[in-house]
């Protein structure tokens, strides 16, 4: 499935250092992922020591809207 960023996911990734590749990652093969409202998910992964929580929408592609480490 396509994966495109808002832009505010995109200043966060520089400013926090967090690669695309781990944002793709953390989707696809979350440790945890929690479904609110209709189409709006949380995916969390361990990933090198700390947690990576992804905020995405899913209709007929993903839109990723945030991104933050716990």
């Amino acid at each position: 499935m396509k994966i495109i960023f808002t832009k505010h996911a995109e200043e966060q990734m520089k400013e926090r250092k967090i690669e695309k590749l781990l944002v793709e990652e953390t989707i696809k093969y979350a440790d945890k992922t929690r479904k609110e409202g209709k189409n709006k998910y949380y995916a969390r992964r361990k990933i090198n020591g700390f947690t990576l929580e992804v905020v995405y929408t899913r209709e007929n592609y993903i839109k990723v809207i945030t991104i933050y480490p716990l």
